[in-house]
């Protein structure tokens, strides 16, 4: 091959076609207009291969650009934050990660890690100096007659990578030698925190990066000689016969930089998943990754507005801020949309039906401009619309259906058969049952209005996400905002561009996810609200816990208010209830005494958010038997607060008191014969107390009390303290809503007994309805007289709750949901024998059944003991 002294052949190469597809790499000898060979490897894609060489998917040229085609800034993923191995904090407050049970295991991945990392980075500096290649014979031509490009041209493309490249080959060389002689005490924290300590580099790179992508473009149009250096053409033969030419786009490398930092940032959090807390590089690592987080949270606060941006027709800037699924009520039916909030109106589309192997589009189903929107109702007398609703059974029923779905669709993937069909049909299955849930669950209502008479009702499954919406269209409507009307085209450039700028991919529910995804924690979530800081005025303030369950969130529990005060010490522990959850939300309230501030929408006093924030539930993270501390920042205010987890099997454990004297964990026959009762005194206290001042609180027994009164009133209880009466009157009610379900729940065997449990499984699938009687009556007379005496003054006291459900929310159906599981729960010897292995499997072992005992019961005419202990049935009385 011949070689002529011109810049357009200072670089060249051939590639290889295996079944005529692009060979991914390929070491070249590149030769410079000087006669200086350079020897380095280069990435060669064809139009449909995805630009990646270390692991993690950036975004083609491409991709990069908007709906109509204007060039946008990439964006860096910054989900590593977001990770609770990331988010978790020690006892000063640093980042932590759980340390490994294995601690030789631990090391080992150590050195997995920094290896392929190492592999990544060698190619990486590669990359950097193909990219470099060039710069010398530029700037050589720069100062000639006939210069290529100007000095200040070259400047802007190459700006920093220079720098960028010494930083990593130091790097690289300092530490490639520790992983060939690898040893256990090797430390390389300090070469990570010196990388981090550098991302400033980085940063002026960024800031740089569309004038340099800008530049390149500009010049390749200007001048052919740059144009064929930046865009090198590889010539590749096939058969000898034909010819292919592939695209090398030069801005393409000019991306590598920004894409590294986020890989970066993914191996630190993975050194330290994997690093004993003891080791010496944990401290490092810790403060190195804390750098990386706050570089990619800066960086993106910048470059996220940039990457949602689309250009109108008319030349306009317009950027997606917010979008999501929600749920409008529209003619009294519900109908789940995709809504857009951009900065100057709210976009409502539903997704086409497309055929098969077309591109999914949206169509708009109506818009308002953000300068005519507003949350007040125009007419006073305006009243919430009919709404579809859904019994409160038929909710749950629908979770177990999904829970058995799910363990269905799993045993199916273990055996040996291909049964993909089988797969197919209970995927399909379990998606129109969560697609239904996910409909029908919401009830918080949120709705918008414009000043031209138009009314939009939603439906949101909690205060947070209303909250959310709020905020974000408050935000910008503080802007010059100025009324805007779409044309027909308008719009359906906008609609076309939504596809393309969404956030929101997929409705939240299960199938949607990969099957390697975490399928969510069962059990229960311990969490130890400390305080907050950061308030500007006294209020009276008190927080609240959510968690995500089958898609939607729900609230869990609350902490007291605390009076007029900036710096709120709650210290309150709570034990929640997780059901396939990944997300704990936790929101801060200015509690409102003022009566007259009533929400028309939902007819109550509206407490004022001061702020919310959440953490994602990595099982890795929580499932340790210490406490994990964390700070949540929301607006300013920084809340504290601890989690442990508790799985269910666990929980499915009873272990009986070892002190006899006491009432927790000690058999009920022992308790009432004692005190020579027929009822135990503390289920006798907490019903009277519950009925006395908590009958109308909104969810009773639903909501967690705090754990620390609950445990003190056990140990009052255990003690039979004197006071006892006067700590009920003082506590605070959930709490002694939670004593009582927390007594029923450490019962050596649970108050319907292991014996009868079997049978009470079966009586309760009986479908004619006169056998159903017969057999649920005989099973209540075979219970022991305190188990069923008991039983039936719990029973009255629930119907008598039940009662007051339009003040208080619960039904007949929540209140079987909180105790069935409670008081019929299977023996350790039916767990063993069932073989119940997955955490799904668990949970919906057998709930549906327990919900639907205890439901049976409430649901029957009033059961008197008497009654039924003098009734003779013509059956063996032998269960």
């Amino acid at each position: 091959m011949k070689h002529t002294p011109c810049l357009a052949q200072t670089i060249f190469g051939l590639i290889f076609l295996k079944n005529a597809n692009i060979v991914a790499l390929s070491t070249l000898q590149m030769i410079c207009v000087f006669g200086k060979p350079l020897s380095y490897t280069l990435l060669f894609f064809s139009p449909d291969f995805n630009y990646n060489t270390d692991g993690y998917e950036g975004d083609t040229a491409e991709d990069r650009k908007s709906q109509d085609g204007s060039e946008t800034m990439p964006f860096i993923d910054e989900s590593p934050t977001m990770s609770p191995h990331l988010c978790a904090r020690g006892q000063d407050g640093e980042a932590i990660s759980p340390t490994p049970g294995d601690t030789e295991k631990g090391l080992e991945m150590r050195k997995l890690v920094l290896s392929g990392f190492l592999a990544s980075e060698e190619i990486y500096i590669n990359q950097l100096e193909a990219l470099l290649l060039p710069m010398k014979p530029l700037k050589a031509t720069a100062t000639t007659s006939k210069p290529v490009l100007t000095v200040e041209q070259i400047e802007t493309i190459f700006f920093m990578i220079q720098d960028i490249f010494v930083i990593h080959k130091e790097f690289y060389d300092a530490l490639s030698p520790n992983i060939q002689q690898w040893d256990e005490k090797i430390t390389v924290g300090h070469l990570f925190q010196k990388l981090a300590s550098q991302l400033g580099v980085y940063k002026a790179f960024v800031d740089n990066y569309k004038v340099a992508v800008g530049t390149v473009e500009k010049c390749s149009q200007a001048n052919s000689q740059f144009q064929k250096i930046s865009e090198v053409r590889y010539f590749i033969t096939y058969d000898h016969s034909i010819f292919y030419s592939l695209m090398f786009v030069f801005a393409a490398l000019l991306y590598k930089p920004i894409d590294r930092v986020t890989r970066s940032t993914l191996v630190l959090h993975d050194l330290l998943k994997h690093t004993p807390k003891d080791h010496p590089d944990f401290p490092l690592l810790q403060d190195a990754l804390r750098i990386s987080q706050n570089f990619l949270s800066i960086i993106n606060e910048e470059i996220d507005p940039r990457r949602t941006a689309v250009t109108t027709p008319k030349g306009e800037a317009r950027q997606l801020v917010k979008d999501g699924f929600l749920v409008e009520v529209s003619e009294g039916t519900r109908k789940l949309r995709h809504v857009f909030l951009f900065t100057d109106l709210l976009l409502c589309a539903k997704m086409k039906k497309t055929a098969v192997g077309r591109h999914q589009q949206y169509e708009c189903k109506w818009y308002i401009p953000l300068a005519d929107l507003s949350f007040q109702t125009l007419d006073d007398s305006d009243s919430l619309p009919h709404i579809q609703t859904l019994p409160e059974h038929e909710i749950e029923e629908m979770k177990i259906k999904i829970s058995t779905i799910k363990s269905e669709i799993q045993k199916e993937k273990k055996a040996q058969k291909s049964q993909s069909r089988n797969v197919d049909r209970l995927r399909k299955k379990m998606n129109e049952q969560e697609s239904c849930l996910l409909l029908y669950s919401p009830t918080i209502p949120f709705r918008i209005h414009n000043k031209h008479g138009k009314s939009c009702l939603f439906l949101l499954s909690s205060d947070y996400e209303r909250s959310e919406w709020r905020e974000s269209i408050q935000k910008l409507q503080k802007k010059d905002l100025q009324a805007c009307v779409l044309s027909s085209v308008e719009l359906q450039v906008l609609t076309g561009s939504c596809f393309k700028l969404r956030t929101v991919h997929n409705i939240p529910v299960t199938s949607n996810k990969d099957d390697e995804e975490s399928p969510g924690l069962y059990g229960f979530l311990h969490v130890i609200v400390h305080k907050a800081t950061g308030f500007k005025e006294s209020a009276n303030l008190y927080c609240t816990l959510e968690v995500d369950s089958f898609g939607y969130f729900v609230s869990k529990a609350i902490t007291r208010v605390f009076r007029d005060t900036t710096e709120p010490q709650w210290n309150e522990e709570f034990e929640i209830e997780l059901e396939g959850s990944q997300c704990l939300r936790i929101l801060c309230y200015e509690k409102c005494y003022d009566k007259s501030k009533l929400n028309k929408d939902d007819n109550e006093i509206v407490d004022k958010i001061m702020g919310k924030g959440q953490v994602q539930l990595d099982p890795q993270a929580v499932q340790s038997k210490n406490w994990h501390m964390d700070v949540i920042e929301m607006n300013g205010i920084k809340v504290e607060f601890s989690m442990k987890f508790t799985t269910r099997d666990l929980s499915l454990k009873r272990t009986p008191s070892k002190k006899q004297s006491g009432v927790f964990g000690v058999k009920i026959s022992v308790v009432t014969k004692r005190e020579r009762s027929k009822v135990p005194y503390i289920v006798r206290q907490c019903i009277e107390e519950v009925e006395k001042r908590g009958i109308d609180e909104v969810g009773i027994y639903r909501i967690s009390g705090v754990a620390t009164d609950i445990q003190a009133l056990k140990a009052a209880f255990d003690a039979n303290t004197k006071d006892i009466l006067m700590m009920l009157s003082d506590m605070d009610i959930n709490a002694i809503a939670g004593t009582l379900k927390l007594y029923f729940r450490e019962l050596p065997e649970p108050l319907l007994t292991d014996r009868l449990y079997p049978a009470f499984m079966e009586g309760t699938a009986l479908s004619d309805p006169a056998a159903k009687e017969n057999c649920m009556m005989h099973l209540l007379r075979s219970l022991p007289d305190p188990n069923l005496i008991t039983f039936l003054s719990l029973l009255e006291h629930l119907k008598r709750v039940a009662e007051k459900e339009p003040v208080n929310k619960m039904s007949l159906h929540n209140l079987a949901t909180v105790f069935g599981p409670t008081l019929l729960r299977p023996s350790e010897s039916e767990i063993n024998k069932a073989n119940v292995t997955m955490a799904s499997d668990i949970w919906s072992h057998d709930v549906m059944a327990q919900v639907q005992v205890l439901l049976y019961y409430l649901q029957h005419p009033p059961i008197s003991f008497a009654e039924l202990k003098k009734n003779t049935l013509y059956f063996s009385t032998d269960v």
